[in-house]
């Protein structure tokens, strides 16, 4: 509404009154009246004007303020939509983070988690999402999250694919005088401390090696001239009885012999230079090479195969070497007696050779682990023979592994492939 109706109506009504005050009042100072209205009406008139002025200002000051809430209000709308899309911008970031990234509260509630977090800590246990409080997270994760608030922590967890896995994490707290409300980064470290843990493997192996070497090369000496002198008396005239013993001394420094090339051989072991060999023969060689020191520790040697004529493509020297290691282990393990069970036998396209022994076992701990270089157990220590004997397997082609309940004795199982079972000499 303007100006304009407000002030034709103010008019309209002061006229009215004027001819009223008129009226009423002819004849009684008629003059006098007349002077008093019309100075009544100019004050009416100025207050009007006056009104008008101050109405015309105040529409101005609207419109000034309306304008300037309009620049506001789209300031703000600018404001927030900035805000919106940097907010949206972090969302992308933190989400697309290779590391994890997991928000506490002061009361301990998790109230954010990106999906690197959900994935690490969802390799260890089922489901994050069900957990709301990092208290409800299971005892090794929330000790590792409480060890992270004094400093960057590591742990091992066995993961949901079998296989362990390291997840490192480190807190940052969201203000310095609140450290109750904190951001956690966990990582997993697990390539890392694998290689770490490969790098000390190969330091131990390289010392294990270079004392190996000098150890065998200071008993290698001695060993060829007891073998030379155990020669000599096996050819000389004796008894029945002083024969046998010489061969048990014969057998013995073989043996030797071999721990010594297993020790020499462990780092370098060249490649096997291979003939057609026929493993019936090979087995027949091995019962009786044991037989004497097996009878000697009271145990029956037992042998049974369906090889002969089986040939493959081997090194002779290098089969019987992993033979010797396993029959040797087998009498070692039973000091009281017993017996081994050796077998041979064709599975589709290989050849398998069990031996088997009544001993007392191998721990479920420690089977996993008897293929390890240095391993060793109470009960006959596999040594450096067992990691040699699986190095000359798979250079042939083929693998072992070992079977073994506590108490029921250990068998082990050596698969090598039938290929070109025709004649010649394979190099």
């Amino acid at each position: 509404m303007t100006s304009l109706p407000i002030m034709s109506a103010l008019a309209e009504t002061a006229a009215d009154a004027h001819s009223a005050l008129i009226t009423a009042n002819i004849g009684q100072s008629g003059e006098e009246h007349e002077r008093f209205l019309l100075r009544a009406f100019r004050s009416f008139s100025e207050a009007a004007v006056s009104l008008e002025r101050s109405y015309g200002q105040l529409q101005v000051e609207v419109a000034r303020l309306r304008t300037q809430l309009e620049e506001s209000n789209a300031g703000l709308a600018l404001s927030l939509e900035e805000n919106r899309r940097v907010r949206a911008h972090l969302d992308r970031i933190l989400e697309a983070l290779p590391c994890g990234v997991l928000v506490v509260s002061r009361e301990g509630a998790i109230t954010r988690a990106n999906p690197e977090a959900s994935r690490l800590l969802g390799l260890i246990q089922e489901n994050l999402s069900r957990h709301s409080r990092i208290s409800e997270l299971p005892p090794a994760l929330h000790d590792l999250f409480e060890r992270a608030r004094e400093g960057q922590a590591e742990s091992e967890f066995a993961g949901g694919d079998g296989g362990n896995r390291w997840l490192s994490a480190r807190c940052a707290p969201l203000a310095s005088n609140d450290k109750d409300s904190s951001v956690f980064i966990v990582e997993e470290i697990s390539e890392r401390k694998r290689f770490e843990q490969a790098q000390q493997q190969l330091r131990r192996e390289q010392a294990l090696a270079e004392m190996s070497a000098v150890l065998a090369h200071e008993i290698r000496n001695p060993l060829g001239s007891m073998e030379l002198f155990a020669g000599l008396l096996a050819e000389a005239p004796l008894d029945a009885e002083s024969r046998a013993w010489v061969g048990h001394v014969q057998a013995g420094l073989r043996t030797l012999a071999a721990t010594v090339n297993n020790v020499l051989q462990f780092h370098s072991l060249p490649q096997p230079q291979r003939a057609l060999l026929d493993l019936g023969d090979l087995l027949d060689w091995a019962e009786g090479f044991v037989r004497p020191l097996a009878q000697q520790a009271r145990v029956e040697v037992r042998l049974e195969h369906c090889l002969g004529g089986v040939k493959i493509p081997a090194d002779r020297h290098r089969l019987e070497q992993v033979l010797l290691n396993l029959l040797l282990n087998a009498v070692h393990a039973m000091p009281g007696g017993g017996w081994i069970k050796i077998t041979g036998r064709e599975a589709g396209p290989d050849a398998l050779l069990v031996i088997a022994d009544t001993g007392p076992g191998i721990s479920p701990d420690d089977l996993p682990k008897i293929f390890e270089p240095g391993f060793s157990r109470r009960g006959g220590s596999p040594g450096l023979g067992l990691t040699v004997c699986r190095k000359i397997i798979e250079q042939h082609g083929g693998n072992i592994f070992a079977e073994s309940r506590p108490g029921a004795g250990a068998k082990f199982t050596v698969k090598l492939p039938l290929e070109q079972r025709g004649g010649g000499e394979q190099q």
